[in-house]
């Protein structure tokens, strides 16, 4: 079969892959210049590394990409990066139960009691409970309003904004069922893993076009994509197609889809990403900390993740690489700001965490994503599309088909595997 994917992320390349072992002709259409969607990555001209514009880890028992990098004989890092969490104007490591015992700011009974609720969720294997309930609520009167309050409701509404009070507990669940002390990266950075998959492909006479704006997408005896590619309208036919894109933006491409149909995917709403990295000539945090959950409601920082307090410096001609994360609606003034506006915003706050970080500062980037984290109210599960959509041969996989788990590259490189597989039934 002649099949097209539209988007090369890691549910593209996945499927891309799958569906070239089976032997059929894929051709994959990327806007960007490279492959790798929201993991996409970039590289100095003094780093040996490339680097991604959006932080990005894995845990050590991410099977779908862990088994994609075994197959291609891909090489992988694993370690044990530090996490704290900045809480009264203090950095509290707080990444397993003995810091949690430890931890200052609650009393031995608080502590106590949200180890065992978060225990539950470790160890329960049952999540679909847990859909029909609102995490804040239930946290709160499980761990104690004192502890949600300190630690959690900060982050949820760091996370998820105006939808932070509706989110279903079974994300939640999976969050803490999912998490390993120990990370994992792919050496040489994401962007080169994406790059060695689409070597890959090719050699399985797959093909990439990249720099390419799809415009429309139209299915009447075949599926049919329009795309713009150096200024030329140009289309291709395929005898299946996979999109990969938000739903939102499937839409936009297939305006001829069913009006109930449509209405359906309009209930699934989604949250951007901006991410400022900061290049600096020393360490920004004092203590080796990877990963820092802001939990101050006064802050315009949701995160902050130290990249070479995980992965070596010297891999980036020794510059320590600091990102400091947002995720805002896709309307926030942020996506319209520059690098040099989004630093001056934040500079108060980054000097509580470093007052001398300035003086260190080689240099900034501003990274946007308008599609990065689907929103997960009670009874998503019952919202969730299938991968087969109301147009013949024409298939949806995105991350907002990822449920209870948070959307991330393994889980994309699941759903790639997934829908080749309906695809090939």
């Amino acid at each position: 079969m002649k099949i097209g994917i539209i988007g090369a992320g890691f549910t593209g390349l996945s499927a891309a892959y799958k569906l070239s072992k089976s032997g059929h002709e894929i051709t994959v259409l990327e806007k960007e210049k490279h492959p790798g969607g929201l993991a996409i990555g970039f590289k100095k001209n003094n780093w040996n590394w490339t680097l991604e514009e959006h932080y990005h880890h894995w845990f050590t028992n991410d099977k779908y990409i862990f088994d994609l990098a075994k197959e291609i004989n891909y090489p992988i890092l694993i370690k044990r990066p530090k996490t704290s969490t900045f809480i009264k104007n203090k950095i509290v490591q707080l990444d397993s139960p003995i810091t949690l015992i430890t931890f200052p700011l609650l009393s031995i009974f608080d502590r106590i009691r949200m180890g065992l609720v978060l225990a539950l969720f470790r160890y329960n294997p049952f999540w679909k409970p847990f859909d029909k309930v609102k995490a804040s609520k239930t946290l709160s009167l499980f761990m104690g309003a004192k502890a949600f309050n300190l630690i959690w409701k900060p982050l949820f509404e760091g996370k998820f904004d105006k939808y932070a009070d509706n989110v279903s507990l079974a994300w939640f669940w999976a969050r803490v069922r999912k998490r390993t002390t120990k990370l994992a990266y792919p050496k040489q950075g994401f962007l080169h893993f994406a790059k060695t998959l689409e070597k890959q492909i090719e050699k399985m006479r797959g093909k990439f076009i990249f720099n390419c704006n799809v415009s429309k997408i139209i299915n009447n005896t075949k599926p049919t994509v329009f795309f713009t590619k150096n200024g030329k309208m140009e289309s291709l036919i395929f005898d299946k197609l996979i999109v990969t894109t938000s739903s939102s933006l499937f839409i936009e491409l297939m305006p001829s889809l069913p009006k109930g149909y449509k209405e359906k995917l309009k209930k699934l709403n989604m949250l951007g990403a901006t991410n400022l990295l900061l290049r600096l000539k020393k360490p920004f945090l004092p203590d080796n900390t990877y990963w820092l959950n802001i939990c101050d409601n006064t802050s315009p920082l949701m995160a902050v993740v130290e990249h070479t307090n995980f992965i070596d410096k010297k891999n980036y001609n020794n510059e320590y690489l600091v990102y400091v994360g947002n995720y805002v609606p896709v309307n926030h003034p942020y996506f319209s700001n520059s690098k040099e506006k989004m630093l001056k915003l934040f500079n108060p706050y980054l000097k509580r965490l470093n007052k001398n970080y300035e003086k260190n500062l080689i240099g900034i980037e501003f990274f946007k994503a308008p599609f990065a984290q689907p929103v997960m109210p009670v009874n998503y599960s019952k919202n969730i599309p299938p991968f087969t959509t109301p147009s013949k041969n024409i298939f949806l996989a995105n991350m907002e088909q990822v449920y209870p788990w948070d959307r991330g590259t393994n889980y994309a490189a699941e759903l790639g595997e997934k829908v080749s597989q309906t695809i090939l039934l």
